[in-house]
């Protein structure tokens, strides 16, 4: 599905981290990238990055916690290129790192917005449209080793990204025979910006030891994983939770 010419995938939370790599590997693949994000100069450095290599990508500023921004992400897609093949719903935060019985509820609510029913928002929208069409679709939802098992300090994020696997596994029954597949990925924790910059090299080792390979992951090993899920070697898989996680969930 993504490994040809005339192939459209949109990505949420584009403008770095593990968005903007699978955003570049589809484009690397011959797919049309709609790089989407709020962080306006991160997603056009996407583009630039994307266009300087050969590749073709527009960029849409979008609120994945407003349906309506959502759905007008999907739908300037698909007025720009005709259709839409593929969906990585990428876009998400981190959060505060305290105790349940500390977190602030202002705070719970914006990870539970962003990064669950962010996703709900993107699904809606993008079902709908690859319902539609003939050749269908497929959808990566972006989870964590987190969506699996529990963290201390992480409560919010935690729940959200289990909530990620639940809302990817309903929807994959639900369109187990419209041609629109659905899975999720769960990374472990993966070295990108945001983390390097939130954790000292001591928290970076422990962190690492973590994970039965001792190390942290890349965007790239994610970013693979992603546009195989999209892919027609994928085409019978729906509703998995695919780790990515160096065996982190081994332990």
């Amino acid at each position: 599905m993504v490994s040809t010419d005339q192939s459209v995938a949109l990505i949420t939370g584009a403008g770095s981290g593990i968005g903007r790599t699978t955003a570049i590997e589809f484009a690397d693949r011959g797919t049309s990238v709609v790089i989407a994000d709020l962080d306006v100069e991160g997603g056009e450095e996407t583009v630039a990055t994307i266009e300087d290599d050969g590749g073709d990508a527009i960029f849409v500023e979008a609120d994945v916690t407003d349906l309506e921004s959502a759905q007008a992400m999907v739908d300037t897609a698909v007025e720009e290129y005709g259709r839409l093949d593929c969906a990585f719903n990428n876009a998400g935060i981190g959060g505060e790192q305290v105790p349940v019985d500390e977190y602030p509820a202002e705070s719970w609510q914006r990870v539970i917005d962003v990064n669950l029913a962010g996703v709900f928002n993107c699904m809606k929208a993008e079902i709908s449209r690859m319902r539609e069409q003939e050749s269908g679709g497929a959808i990566v939802n972006n989870s964590s080793v987190l969506g699996k098992v529990g963290f201390e300090t992480s409560s919010a994020y935690a729940a959200a990204k289990h909530g990620v696997l639940g809302l990817t596994k309903s929807a994959a029954l639900e369109n187990g025979e419209t041609g629109v597949r659905i899975n999720s990925v769960c990374p472990g924790f993966i070295e990108t910006p945001l983390l390097e910059e939130n954790m000292t090299e001591e928290e970076r080792d422990q962190i690492a030891g973590m994970h039965a390979m001792n190390r942290l992951g890349t965007p790239e090993e994610v970013a693979n994983a992603v546009v195989w899920l999209c892919s027609d070697e994928a085409s019978f898989v729906t509703g998995e939770a695919f780790g990515v996680e160096g065996g982190y969930l081994s332990r």
